[in-house]
């Protein structure tokens, strides 16, 4: 069972993989956690972290995966936070920054920095495509 833990792509990640007959069988839930509040509350992230390193971080968002996979039924979880854009971003943080995380039962969570071009819409497609690749070679135990 896979869960999710999404900001900047709104549930853009579960919605793909529900749009699949029979995702049921490998679906258990998804959390839309856009606010540091909400990642807090509902994923258990640590305030610190989010004040040290900001929501747009690979702390952030391996706590974010690790969180979704104690709160649910899950053996993997995959968490997304970034800038898509069209503002919000800084010489820092760029428009196109994303942060993805996947945690499985059992294994130390992967982590991965990307920066994608192109507008809001881009960037939200390239890293639903990132995270499924991301659970697919942890899927092949790459």
């Amino acid at each position: 069972m896979i869960a999710s833990a999404e900001s900047c792509t709104g549930g853009l990640i579960m919605a793909t993989l529900t749009s699949v007959a029979g995702s049921s069988a490998v679906v258990d839930r998804g959390f839309v956690t856009y606010t540091d509040a909400a990642k807090q509350e509902i994923l258990g992230v640590d305030p610190g972290v989010l004040a040290s390193h900001g929501a747009v971080s690979e702390p952030a968002a391996c706590a974010m995966a690790e969180g979704a996979l104690a709160r649910s039924q899950a053996g993997a979880s995959v968490a997304v936070t970034g800038i898509a854009g069209p503002g919000g971003g800084s010489d820092e943080k760029p428009v196109g920054l994303v942060h993805l995380a996947v945690a499985w039962k059992g294994r130390p969570t992967m982590h991965r920095r990307e920066i994608y071009d192109g507008d809001r819409d881009a960037v939200r497609e390239q890293t639903v495509t990132t995270a499924l690749d991301m659970l697919l070679e942890g899927l092949n135990g790459e």
